[in-house]
C-alpha cells in the first residue's frame, strides 16, 4: 500500500520521498497486532459488564483519570465499561488484574452512573489497587510511556503485586525476555521470603554486567559450577549425600504434568508427609536484595503440605499454586475462547440462501480468492508496492472474465 500524496504535490518532484510499506509487512503487522490483542483481552466481554460474575479471577481492566483523578480514589473498571461508559474519556490500561469487581459507577464515581449494570454496590472491599490505577508504575513512580525518559528498557510485570517495573529499577539484570516465564519483584521477595530457598533450585539467573576492553556494557548469563556449590557446601559448615541432593535436584526440575498440580508425598516410616520447603531450608541457599526471575511450570514445584498452604493463607498468595492464575494460562485461554466465538461471514452467509444459491456463491469465491491470492503473491514475492489503482485493475479484470463466463453458458430448459 502506498500513501498518498498531498493535494498539490508533484509526485516527480525533488522532495522527501513519503514511506511504503510491502503488502507482506502490513498483513504481518495486523496479524501481529490481532494476536496481541486477543492476549490482552483474553476472554473479556466487550459487551457486558463483568460485575455479576463477581471478583473475576483475571480479567483486562482499566482506569478513569478523567472520572478518578489524582487525588481521589482509585478504581479499576472492565473492558465493556470501558467501552460503553468511558469511551471518551483518558484511561489507563492496567493489562490484567486478579480477583477484581468492576467498579464503573459505584461510590468512587461522583458524576458518573454505568449504563450497562447502574445497580452496584457502593464500593468493591475485596479488589486491591496500586499506583498503577494513577498511571504510575515501578519504585520510580513514573508513567508508561515516560515522555521523560530517553533510556529503552522493557517494564515487566510482578506476579505477587502485579505492579510494572523497569528491568534496570529490579536490582538484577532480567534474563532475555525468552528464557524466564513470571518475576517477583524485591519488595515481594522480601514479603514472601520463602522463595529464596525454592530460588536456589528453580530461579532463572539472572544477567551479568561485565566491562569489556572497549568500555562497554556486555551481559553475560552466569550459573554456579559444581566447584562453586561445593565451595558453598564447604564454607556453610553443611555436608548432604551427594545421592540425595541428586534426586532432590531430580525431584525439582521434573516436568510439570497438570496446572495446579499437588506436591508428591514422600513419605517417612512414621507415614508423614516430608515438606519440600523444610528439605530446601535445611540446605544452604542466598537470600539477595533483587527480584528473581522463574521458568514455565516452576508454581507446581512449590509444596502443598498443610503448614505451607496456611503459611500461604497467611501471607495471601494462595495463587502462587495455581498455574491457571498465570498470564500466560489468561492469555492461551483468550486466545483459544475468541478463535471459538469468532464467526466466518461467509458461512452466515451461506446458512441464508438455498441449496443452488449456496453452490452458485462459493463458487464466484473460490475463483474470486484464487485469482486475488496469485494476483498479490507477485507483489508479495517482488516486494513491491500495491497500490489503489493496482486493486481497482485487478477488480475491473475479475469482473470483465465474469461476464465473459457468464455470456458463454447455455441454459436448456427440461
Amino acid at each position: 500500500m502506498e500513501a498518498a500524496a498531498p493535494e498539490g504535490a508533484d509526485p516527480g518532484s525533488g522532495g522527501a520521498e513519503e514511506p511504503v510499506v510491502s503488502l507482506a509487512e502490513v498483513l504481518a503487522e495486523n496479524e501481529e497486532l490481532e494476536k496481541e490483542a486477543r492476549a490482552v483481552l483474553g476472554g473479556s466481554d466487550h459487551e457486558r459488564c463483568s460485575y455479576s460474575q463477581g471478583a473475576v479471577k483475571r480479567q483486562a481492566l482499566y482506569a478513569c483519570s478523567t472520572c478518578t483523578p489524582p487525588g481521589g480514589e482509585p478504581a479499576g473498571i472492565c473492558l465493556a465499561c470501558s467501552y460503553e461508559c468511558h469511551g471518551s474519556h483518558r484511561l489507563f490500561e492496567l493489562y490484567t488484574k486478579r480477583n477484581f469487581r468492576c467498579d464503573c459507577g459505584n461510590s468512587k464515581f461522583k458524576n458518573l452512573q454505568c449504563k450497562l449494570l447502574p445497580e452496584k454496590g457502593k464500593v468493591n472491599a475485596g479488589n486491591k489497587y496500586n499506583d498503577n490505577f494513577y498511571g504510575l508504575y515501578c519504585i520510580c513512580k513514573r508513567p508508561y510511556p515516560d515522555p521523560e525518559d530517553e533510556i529503552p528498557d522493557e517494564m515487566i510485570q510482578c506476579i505477587v503485586c502485579e505492579d510494572w517495573f523497569h528491568g534496570r529499577h529490579l536490582g538484577a539484570v532480567p534474563p532475555e525476555s525468552g528464557d524466564f516465564h513470571e518475576m517477583v519483584c524485591q519488595a515481594c521477595m522480601n514479603h514472601c521470603g520463602f522463595l529464596w530457598a525454592y530460588a536456589s533450585q528453580l530461579a532463572v539467573p539472572p544477567l551479568t554486567k561485565v566491562n569489556s576492553l572497549e568500555g562497554e556494557g556486555v551481559f553475560l548469563k552466569v550459573k554456579e559450577s559444581e566447584e562453586q556449590k561445593k565451595e558453598i557446601k564447604k564454607e556453610s559448615g553443611v555436608e548432604h549425600q551427594e545421592m540425595k541432593e541428586e534426586k532432590q535436584t531430580e525431584q525439582f526440575n521434573e516436568p510439570s504434568t497438570s496446572f495446579g498440580s499437588a506436591c508428591p508425598e514422600v513419605v517417612t516410616k512414621s507415614e508423614e508427609p516430608v515438606c519440600k520447603l523444610k528439605e530446601l531450608q535445611s540446605k544452604p541457599f542466598v537470600k539477595k536484595d533483587s527480584a528473581t526471575f522463574w521458568p514455565l511450570n516452576w508454581r507446581s514445584k512449590l509444596c502443598t503440605c498443610e503448614d505451607c498452604l496456611k503459611m500461604y493463607s497467611e501471607l495471601e498468595v494462595q495463587f502462587l499454586t495455581d498455574e491457571c492464575d498465570t498470564v500466560l494460562a489468561y492469555e492461551n485461554k483468550g486466545t483459544s475462547d475468541q478463535e471459538t466465538e469468532r464467526r466466518d461471514p461467509l458461512m452466515d452467509t451461506l446458512n441464508s440462501m438455498n441449496r443452488v444459491q449456496q453452490v452458485e456463491l462459493i463458487c464466484e469465491y473460490n475463483d474470486l480468492k484464487t485469482e486475488l491470492t496469485d494476483y498479490l503473491r507477485r507483489f508479495a514475492d517482488e516486494g513491491t508496492v500495491v497500490k489503489r489503482e493496482d486493486i481497482q485493475h485487478f477488480f475491473e479484470e475479475f469482473q470483465s472474465r465474469k461476464r465473459q463466463r457468464t455470456n458463454r453458458m447455455q441454459y436448456y430448459c427440461s
